[in-house]
């Protein structure tokens, strides 16, 4: 790592709703010694972008993330002023003005003398029109009625944000960006870089990755919970101290519940990606595959070995729309056959609804799933205790009319008499139909999205390079690792005793990363967990089991990690899904259950057995 300069920048929001200590321990930590020169915020998400589209159709004033005025800039503008601190925010969300307007009376309330500068163009819903004849990126749908768009907004890249931070901005408030923008952007600004550091591009985008989910670089959601629960309620957010060259060291504030190792800092690497030598970005296309991950001290991992292709020649498009009603219902049986009796529950239930809805002519279902929890059922064909004596059952069903889903709540909680014995309902409020809001994605020319820096009434256009026209098929794919020729007693153990791992979601994709505790695991693992072992696994959630495209498999020789994207597996991801699980977060823990054979000589290496 680089140590003619370095900048330190701090992780304190991975998603709208996020808590609101990162700041105060941000602070704290610069008057112990641990001064910072950015804090970075990401709220959006895409069901996000069609929340605050919404609040912004009801009032104009509306559309961005308000906690961030409220839990960051109303109490700390002062302490974030006399530090010197700058800070970078997508919350602007859709409606990146109102935001600043915000901020800047917060900040002329406080008596401060403070530039605030706000990054536009991602905005596109008003040109619906012009994507009518567009079909959606990776399932070929058509493009959906423009009278039911909620957003439709380009991720834009960094170079808008440094432009902002060129000119002097102290706060740099943004629309819909990529999530590593908001720290590539600030990294931009103190190098220098230009369009063709590829290989500092990468790494600063994968500084930004570590630090946009916030605490989950620093023990959360860890495969090891347990080595680091005494302290999750104050876990520590994370820093990245960045080189010049894009490689940095990964930490968090002293005093800080949580952990920074080689396995957090790994698994968040792999947190939703897809191939690993191709993560698209705006700014450039990085490529993860080399790497390399060290400790250096306690709470500090260091991060180098990111390199970068020309950025492409195209902003991703997500729009989201809505597409009709959806509930969900939990209830809860106990006692023998507890898993039976909900079914048979479940059934009856649907059944009676169904006939009502066919008396009425309100037409069926769109879509109905019925899922039990405490059976073992996530696990599929690979399940061990279907007998339960305790059962969760939710039904979920889809309809164009919110009424007609609303029946089956009536339906059937009116079966309260009629159930097989054991129903337990919760206590409270009834749930109520919510909208199902779809992602519909797609490819724009980056000269057809003008992008705009506005600060202090003077705007900016921004023009970048054109970008080129990027072909995965023709990079050089690593050779996985070989397996060692044995001939002593083999054993055989739960991944989780040889890896971590870490699942999320991109629309109705899943990835899960896969990352050896020690290298000399790692031909075992890739020879283990094949493709067709993986689709096998999850052939209950995959919306085409039989189909071998249907799991992708890649290798990252400088970790010895494996990532596996599933394709069409979250019955269409996000808010769109009935899942319980509509975003693939507990698919790493499904799959670190699988068996794995290695030699006996190995288990020195992790003994700690895992049962599971």
């Amino acid at each position: 790592m680089s140590n003619d300069k370095i900048i330190r920048i701090g992780g304190a929001s991975g998603f709208w709703g996020e808590s609101d200590m990162a700041v105060p321990q941000f602070l704290a930590a610069a008057q112990n010694g641990q001064p910072l020169d950015y804090i970075v915020f990401d709220y959006l998400a895409e069901i996000t972008m069609s929340i605050m589209a919404r609040a912004r159709a009801k009032n104009p004033d509306m559309g961005y993330a308000t906690d961030f005025v409220s839990a960051v800039i109303k109490p700390h503008i002062s302490a974030i002023a006399e530090q010197k601190i700058k800070l970078i925010s997508n919350a602007g969300g859709t409606n990146p003005a109102a935001c600043a307007a915000a901020v800047r009376a917060v900040i002329a309330d406080a008596g401060l003398d403070l530039t605030v500068a706000v990054v536009t163009g991602d905005d596109l819903t008003s040109r619906a029109a012009e994507f009518a004849d567009c079909h959606e990126m990776f399932s070929g749908e058509p493009f959906p009625d423009p009278d039911n768009i909620a957003s439709i907004n380009a991720y834009l890249g960094a170079f808008p944000i440094a432009t902002a931070l060129d000119e002097g901005a102290d706060i740099v408030i943004t629309g819909r960006c990529v999530d590593s923008a908001v720290t590539l952007g600030a990294c931009i600004h103190a190098f220098g870089w230009s369009g063709d550091d590829l290989d500092c591009l990468a790494g600063g985008s994968l500084a930004g990755h570590i630090l946009e989910c916030g605490p989950q670089a620093t023990g959360g959601n860890f495969t090891d919970w347990e080595s680091v629960a005494d302290g999750m309620d104050n876990p520590g957010y994370p820093i990245a101290e960045i080189a010049r060259d894009g490689s940095f060291i990964a930490a968090k504030p002293d005093g800080t519940g949580g952990i920074v190792n080689i396995g957090t800092v790994g698994e968040q690497m792999l947190y939703e990606i897809g191939d690993p030598q191709a993560y698209i970005l705006p700014d450039v296309i990085c490529d993860f595959s080399n790497v390399i991950l060290q400790q250096v001290g306690e709470d500090r991992v260091s991060v180098s070995g990111a390199t970068g292709h020309a950025a492409p020649d195209t902003y991703k498009i997500c729009a989201t729309y809505s597409d009709g009603w959806k509930l969900v219902v939990p209830f809860f049986f106990i006692g023998m056959d507890a898993r039976k009796k909900a079914e048979s529950f479940a059934a009856n239930a649907l059944k009676r609804t169904r006939a009502k809805l066919r008396a009425s002519n309100a037409g069926d279902f769109d879509d109905v799933l019925v899922e039990l929890f405490g059976d073992d059922s996530h696990y599929g064909a690979f399940g061990q205790s279907p007998d339960t004596r305790e059962a969760v059952l939710k039904i979920g069903v889809k309809h164009r009319d919110p009424k007609a889903a609303m029946l089956l709540l009536k339906e059937a909680t009116g079966m309260g008499l009629a159930t097989p014995p054991g129903l337990s309902l919760f206590a409270g409020s009834r749930p109520k139909p919510s909208p199902v809001v779809r992602l519909f994605s797609l490819l724009v020319p980056k000269s057809q999205v003008p992008v705009s820096v506005e600060t202090e009434d003077v705007v900016h256009a921004v023009t970048g390079a054109p970008g080129i026209r990027f072909d995965p098929a023709t990079l050089s794919r690593p050779a996985p690792p070989a397996l060692p020729e044995s001939r002593e007693a083999m054993t055989q153990v739960p991944l989780i005793q040889l890896a971590w791992g870490r699942s999320g979601d991109k629309g109705d994709k899943s990835n899960i990363g896969i990352l050896p505790r020690d290298r000399n695991f790692a031909p075992w693992i890739w020879h283990a967990l094949s493709e067709d072992m993986v689709r096998e696994r999850f052939a209950h959630f995959l919306a085409r089991p039989d189909n071998p495209g249907s799991v992708e498999r890649f290798y990252l020789p400088g970790t010895g990690a494996i990532n596996f994207l599933l394709h069409d597996i979250l019955g269409g991801g996000g808010v769109a899904s009935l899942r319980n699980d509509p975003q693939g977060k507990s698919y790493a823990q499904i799959l670190l259950a699988a068996p794995v054979s290695i030699p006996q000589s190995l288990l020195h290496l992790h003994p700690e057995p895992k049962a599971l």
